[in-house]
């Protein structure tokens, strides 16, 4: 099971292995207070394609899109295969800072992982 949860929510045991999915450290958050396994940053939407959504809602579709392709290719194919193994031996909680719960990049990549 992935499950995602924003990273300043407290770590809790059934969350797995937690795995970050941001390019950026989150300001004012201790890294030993976060309790990651990983910092996947090879899975993480890039610069360019994370300026343009802007969490515009009207770019979430294409958003997703875009980032479906940046998933299937370079490193990210790499990283997506660890954690895919990962996963298979128990939970995983993907970690993300954006205060978007309904639409984010975290929840194109679980989708990514289980497929």
């Amino acid at each position: 099971m992935i499950m995602i949860k924003r990273i300043y929510e407290t770590p809790e045991p059934s969350d797995g292995y937690r795995v970050f999915v941001d390019r950026l450290w989150p300001r004012g958050l201790k890294r030993e207070m976060a309790a990651i396994d990983h910092w996947a940053k090879a899975i993480t939407p890039s610069t360019e394609l994370r300026t343009w959504y802007d969490h515009r809602p009207e770019r979430w579709d294409e958003f997703q899109l875009r980032y479906r392709l940046e998933l299937a290719t370079g490193k990210a194919v790499d990283e997506l295969a660890r954690l895919r193994a990962a996963a298979k031996s128990g939970p995983m909680t993907l970690l993300t800072a954006t205060r978007n719960e309904a639409q984010n990049h975290a929840m194109v990549a679980r989708d990514v992982l289980g497929s």
